[in-house]
């Protein structure tokens, strides 16, 4: 994971690039969401001066839907914690776990952009998230209590680097919980299924209406 470099957009580029609406699994979280995912790529890519990869930032994930429904509908497990939340996009779980009453919340992207929108999105649900630009999956979570990850098992490469972080935060402690909509490199036999939702997705992002999402946690 590498930041990309070049100029970078402010929060102006996400709100005039979006529009502000709810995720159909979570519609008590406002998100500047994109209608259309290649038109925006482009967009994105004029506006940075070289090839980037898809916005993720400007979707709710059926990952990371799941896992923000989990934690509305049980605020216990981050209540008066910190929480930090690994790959945040949009930064739909990072709102979550705030308004379930976690003490602190950490949201990490590698993309400014990215960053640019979960600053956004937390101010339009009136919660405070604290967002960490740059690649920390050598490192550890900084003594978080609850360590969160929204479909992240999208690809061998990342995978290779996104469960030992995952595992070093397990063994100091936290609580890890993912949100996966059944990517091909989830390392299921490493975790326990806590929860099942069907989520309505983007037809254009995933060839289906609907993902089956299981949150994960490792134990």
């Amino acid at each position: 994971m590498h930041p990309p470099t070049g100029p970078v957009p402010t929060s102006d580029f996400v709100r005039s690039h979006t529009r502000l609406g709810a995720p159909s699994a979570v519609p008590e979280v406002l998100l500047h969401l994109a209608d259309e995912p290649i038109d925006l790529w482009e967009r994105t890519e004029q506006a940075r001066g070289h090839e980037l990869p898809p916005p993720f930032w400007a979707f709710a994930w059926a990952g990371g839907q799941a896992l923000a429904r989990h934690l509305l509908d049980h605020p216990d497990l981050v209540r008066d914690r910190v929480v930090f939340d690994l790959a945040a996009g949009s930064g739909l779980v990072a709102i979550a776990a705030a308004r379930a009453g976690a003490s602190h919340v950490t949201a990490v992207e590698i993309d400014p952009l990215a960053g640019s929108a979960i600053t956004v999105n937390a101010t339009a649900n009136g919660v405070d998230v604290a967002v960490v630009l740059g690649d920390v999956l050598d490192g550890d979570a900084g003594g978080a209590e609850v360590v969160l990850a929204g479909d992240v098992f999208y690809s061998r490469p990342m995978t290779e680097r996104v469960l030992p972080f995952l595992q070093r935060a397990r063994a100091t402690g936290a609580r890890v919980l993912v949100g996966d909509p059944g990517r091909a490199y989830l390392p299921r036999g490493l975790f326990t299924a806590v929860a099942t939702y069907d989520i309505p997705v983007t037809q254009a992002l995933e060839s289906a209406e609907s993902k089956l999402t299981t949150v994960w946690e490792l134990p």
